[in-house]
C-alpha cells in the first residue's frame, strides 16, 4: 500500500494535508506551482511544496493511518461497486433470483450487509498496511468458523444467502472478513513479496471472492477438479460444510470436505421447474375455462 500512498500523496494528499494542517501561517505565493513567478513576499526559489507545509508530513503514523483508512474505504466502496455491479449486470443469470430460498429484498439486504461491514473491516485491515497465507490458511480459516462455536454470531451472516448474487461477496461480519483476510497479510512478514505484486494479489483476492459468488454452475471444465470456482462456491452455500478453500479444492480433497459441481446440483434447475409448472397450470386453467 506505500505505493498507493506515494501515487495519492503527490496527486491531492501533499495539498490536502497542507490545507488542512498548515505547518506555519505562510504568504500566499508558498502554495504557487513551483514554477511560478515570484511574488512580494519572495521568489521562486523560496516557495515550497506542499509535502513541506503540512504539520503532519508524509512518515507522520497520524497521517499514514487517516490517509490509509480513507483510501481502503472508499476504494472498497469502488472495487465492491464496480466489480459486483458488472457481475451482476453481465454474468449473473438473474432467473435464479426466482428460487424459492432466494430471499425478499436480498438484493438490497446483500449490499446493506455488505456496507455495514466496510468500516470495521477497514479498520482492523488498515494496521496490516502500516506494519507492512496462503489457502491452506484460509481454508482452516473458514472451517473453523463453521464450528457451532463460532458459527452463529460470526460466520452465520454470509451464510444467509443461500442463493448468493454477487453482492453476497463482501455481505459477513466484519470480524469474518478480516479474520479470512489475515493469512494474506502473514505470508508477507514470512515470504518477501514484491509490493507491487502484493498490491496486486490484494486487489485480485477481493475480485476473485465477487467473482465466485455468481451463481455460475457450469461443470466440466478442464481446471475443475483443481480450482474452486464460482460452481464449487455456489454449494458452499447450499450445502454448508462442503468446498470451503478460497482458490484451489486440494484443502477439501485431503481434509474430505469437497464436493463435485454437477449439472444437476444447480439451483436454476429448481427455478426451471417452477417456471415449467407454472406454465402447465396456466394451460391447463385455460383447457378448463
Amino acid at each position: 500500500m506505500d505505493v498507493v500512498l506515494e501515487i495519492c500523496d503527490d496527486l491531492f494528499l501533499d495539498y490536502t494535508y497542507a490545507k488542512a494542517f498548515p505547518k506555519t501561517p505562510l504568504p500566499t505565493c508558498a502554495y504557487a506551482p513551483i514554477d511560478a513567478p515570484s511574488c512580494t513576499n519572495g521568489t521562486a526559489s523560496d516557495i515550497l511544496h506542499y509535502d513541506q507545509l503540512s504539520s503532519l508530513g508524509r512518515d507522520s503514523l497520524i497521517r499514514q493511518t487517516i490517509s490509509l483508512s480513507v483510501l481502503t474505504y472508499i476504494g472498497i466502496h469502488f472495487l465492491y461497486f464496480i466489480c459486483a455491479g458488472l457481475s451482476y449486470q453481465f454474468i449473473y443469470d438473474k432467473r435464479v433470483m426466482r428460487h424459492p430460498r432466494f430471499l425478499k429484498n436480498q438484493l438490497r439486504m446483500e449490499i446493506d450487509s455488505s456496507l455495514s461491514a466496510f468500516g470495521p473491516l477497514t479498520l482492523m485491515t488498515v494496521p496490516w498496511f502500516i506494519a507492512d497465507v496462503r489457502d491452506f490458511c484460509i481454508y482452516w480459516v473458514h472451517r473453523i468458523e463453521h464450528h457451532p462455536m463460532f458459527y452463529k454470531w460470526l460466520h452465520k451472516p454470509h451464510h444467509k444467502w443461500l442463493i448468493p448474487t454477487p453482492f453476497a461477496s463482501h455481505a459477513f461480519h466484519p470480524l469474518d472478513g478480516y479474520l479470512q483476510s489475515v493469512p494474506y497479510h502473514l505470508f508477507i512478514f514470512i515470504f518477501p513479496l514484491h509490493k507491487y505484486l502484493y498490491l496486486g494479489l490484494f486487489g485480485f483476492v477481493n475480485i476473485w471472492s465477487i467473482l465466485i459468488h455468481d451463481g455460475d454452475m457450469r461443470c466440466g471444465g478442464t481446471m475443475e477438479k483443481i480450482i474452486n470456482g464460482p460452481s464449487h462456491h455456489t454449494l458452499h452455500h447450499l450445502y454448508f460444510t462442503v468446498n470451503y478453500g478460497q482458490y484451489f479444492t486440494f484443502s477439501d480433497r485431503a481434509f474430505n470436505s469437497h464436493r463435485e459441481p454437477k449439472p444437476e446440483l444447480d439451483p436454476l434447475n429448481q427455478v426451471l421447474e417452477l417456471e415449467e409448472k407454472e406454465r402447465n397450470e396456466k394451460k391447463e386453467n385455460k383447457k378448463s375455462i
